[in-house]
């Protein structure tokens, strides 16, 4: 699938994507009375998107705040070494990290970013020193402890899908 191929979805199925993104428990039910089609090719748009990927799954949001988790910092990583052996064992080792949120490869001056999300600084110390310093290439990081989320999310219902 290309990213040219988004332009291929009619307005039954941006309606779909607005639908599940504002509730992803909505029923096919419910949803095809939103979008003014029946139930039943409601329900086949919604397999098919959920097929060729344009919907990746379903979750429920947790409140980090509410967990105890309200200490986030992002860490700029250099690597000592970039060829593709390296950055897969970076990687793999990363998606092993819980307390790692996000991931980015960068293009700039350090290699990638992190979301790191703990209880507290002492907290963030120790996944600092113990955790992401022992990744595989990791040679320095910088950290930007957040104060404030002003924004975070996934595609929500209000943008223009």
């Amino acid at each position: 699938m290309s990213d040219n191929d988004f332009v291929m979805l009619d307005r039954f199925d941006h309606a779909i994507l607005r639908a599940v993104a504002r509730d992803g428990r909505i029923s096919v039910t419910d949803m095809s009375q939103q979008i003014g089609l029946s139930k039943s090719p409601t329900q086949a748009r919604l397999k098919k998107l959920e097929s060729e990927g344009y919907i990746l799954g379903y979750r429920a949001m947790l409140n980090p705040i509410r967990l105890g988790l309200d200490h986030v910092a992002f860490v700029e990583v250099k690597l000592s070494d970039t060829r593709e052996a390296a950055l897969n064992a970076f990687n793999d080792a990363v998606r092993a990290v819980p307390e790692i949120e996000q991931a980015y490869m960068i293009a700039g001056n350090f290699d990638y970013l992190l979301k790191v999300r703990t209880a507290d600084m002492k907290d963030y110390r120790r996944v600092l020193g113990q955790v992401i310093s022992a990744l595989p290439y990791v040679t320095s990081s910088s950290t930007y402890v957040a104060m404030e989320a002003v924004k975070e999310g996934m595609i929500s219902a209000q943008t223009d899908i």
